[in-house]
Formats: structure tokens, C-alpha cells, sequence
């Protein structure tokens, strides 16, 4: 009899709870990492590369030590720490509310508090966004963030087990922080940046994969789309993944956004017709299925590669 492998086992249960549960109500372990690199930064940051690649290291070490310390438990121990902090990586559920509460401020003509809970989701300045224009924003954002805080940490953890789920969701998380083109981090937050886009190609491929199969009636479209149209958009990694969610959706996304008073163009990704407030149940819904599927995938290429060992 095949024995379970309990990194394998872990993602599963990582998964269900966060499925049942959400995230952490108090004491998020990703919040304090924030704070914990809030700290670092106000004594390392100079605007140069150099003070950047010296901010990611110090910040990550603890979180890796901690992470290779998870994968050298015994098997039940190790199981049990995966699953915990899959759980804490992963923001599925979070993911899927803030776009129904998106839609449901929408359909309701509020489109004031639409705009601020948007803020949620994206950095884009959402003050004078339209109704449609706001659904487009948490649309995207429910697709680039079933990469990066769904699939990334289920692949990452696959390959390389706990180490692997806290090095996935740290890099990102400081991603968020230093990683935009603001003039304080355009040298500084170099190197999250591009650790960011290391880490991510590999999920952003899966996810248009799953993304595929969670739509076999479009699974076609979904690849040529991603492939077509992923690299008009300036990130590597969010370019293919809402390319396949646009045509996976029959929806046109990307377009001209405005951030911190720079203008970025986005492309255009897909050939429907622009997204609207009813379109975000059905990007909820598909951002599920994509989980769903990457899950599987997951667990299961992490059970055989722990077979052939």
C-alpha cells in the first residue's frame, strides 16, 4: 500500500481550511511578516539595488529557517505544519469575498463604497473609476491573485514543501510592499520585484493550465488567449494568467490604469466585451474551480514525486 505523503496530505487539509475557515482573524502570520519587514526597512533603505537585495535577504531568513525547520519533522508533525501554514498562505476565501462584497456594493448603486472597498484588491487609484470600470478592477485582481495566493503557494509547496509555502508567500508579500514602480522603490524595490517574477512563472503557467481544464468548453481559447495576448500586459506573470481568466469568461480585461499619478497600459486581453458587475460571480465561481483543480494537480504530482523517491 502507497504510503501518503504528509507534505501532500498537509495541502489538502491547508486547503480545507482555509475553505471552512478564511484567514486568521487575529495575529495573521502574513500581517506580522509585514511589520516584521516594516522594521527591517527603516534601517536598511537607501535608494539603491544594493539596500533592496540586503532588506529581502534579512527579512526572509527567519521565515526560511522557519520553513526548512516545518520540513524536517517527523511525518505527522510535518503534515500538521504544512497544513497550518498552507492554511495562513492561502487567500482563496478572503479572495472570493472581497469580489462578491465588490459586486454586491454594485448591483446595489453604491458605487462610492465600491470604489473604496476595490482598494482591497488593487493598487490603482480608484476614485473616479466607473461602475464597470471598478467591476474590471476586482475582476483582474480575483484573477492575478488565484496565482499568487492560491496556486503559487500550492505549487511552491509541492516542489519544496514547507520551505517552499513560506518562500512563495514571503517573497510576495514583500512584492506588495517594495515591489511597485513608486519613485521611493523604483531602485529599492528591485529585488522583490524580480524575486517575485521568479517565483511566479511557474504558478502563473499552472494556473492558465487549470484555468483550462476548469473550463474544458473553452480550454482551447484559454491557452491561445494566454498565449496570444499574456505578453501585451507589463507583468510576465499577471499578462497570461487574466488572458486566460478574460477568455475563459468571454470578457475583454486590461486597459489604461492609473497609479499613484503614473499611467500604465495594460493591453488588451481577450476579445468579449468589457466586464461588468455580473460578471464577478462567475470570476469568483471560476477562481474556485482553478483552486480546486490546482489543489489536485498539486497533491498529486507531490504524492508521486514521493513515491519515486
Amino acid at each position: 500500500m502507497t504510503r501518503v505523503d504528509p507534505v501532500a496530505l498537509g495541502l489538502v487539509l491547508g486547503w480545507a481550511a482555509d475553505q471552512v475557515l478564511g484567514d486568521p482573524r487575529r495575529g495573521h502570520p502574513v500581517a506580522l511578516l509585514g511589520s516584521w519587514a516594516g522594521a527591517v526597512e527603516r534601517r536598511t533603505y537607501r535608494d539603491a539595488r544594493p539596500a533592496g537585495v540586503l532588506t529581502e535577504v534579512v527579512v526572509l531568513a527567519p521565515v526560511l529557517v522557519l520553513g526548512a525547520a516545518a520540513g524536517r519533522l517527523p511525518a505527522p508533525a510535518r503534515c500538521a505544519a504544512t497544513a497550518a501554514l498552507v492554511w495562513t498562505a492561502l487567500g482563496g476565501t478572503s479572495l472570493g469575498r472581497e469580489g462578491t462584497a465588490v459586486h454586491d456594493l454594485l448591483v446595489g448603486d453604491d458605487l462610492p463604497g465600491a470604489r473604496t472597498r476595490v482598494r482591497n484588491l488593487v493598487g490603482r487609484a480608484t476614485q473616479d473609476l466607473t461602475a464597470d470600470e471598478v467591476a474590471r478592477a476586482a475582476l483582474e485582481s480575483v484573477a492575478e491573485n488565484s496565482s499568487d495566493a492560491v496556486v503559487g503557494t500550492l505549487v511552491w509547496g509541492a516542489l519544496l514543501g514547507p520551505v517552499g509555502v513560506v518562500l512563495h508567500r514571503g517573497a510576495n508579500t514583500l512584492d506588495a510592499m517594495h515591489g511597485h514602480r513608486s519613485p521611493r522603490y523604483h531602485r529599492f524595490g528591485w529585488a522583490a520585484a524580480r524575486t517575485d517574477d521568479v517565483l511566479g512563472w511557474l504558478p502563473a503557467r499552472a494556473t492558465v493550465l487549470a484555468t483550462a481544464l476548469a473550463t474544458p468548453a473553452r480550454a482551447g481559447q484559454v491557452l491561445a488567449v494566454a498565449r496570444r495576448d499574456g505578453r501585451a500586459h507589463p507583468s510576465p506573470n499577471a499578462g497570461p494568467v487574466e488572458a486566460g481568466f478574460a477568455a475563459a469568461l468571454g470578457v475583454r480585461l486590461g486597459g489604461r490604469n492609473v497609479y499613484e499619478g503614473a499611467v500604465e497600459d495594460r493591453g488588451v486581453l481577450g476579445s468579449g466585451s468589457r466586464p461588468t458587475a455580473a460578471d464577478l460571480p462567475r470570476a469568483v465561481t471560476l477562481a474556485r474551480r482553478v483552486g480546486v483543480v490546482a489543489l489536485v494537480l498539486a497533491a498529486g504530482a507531490r504524492q508521486v514525486l514521493s513515491a519515486r523517491r
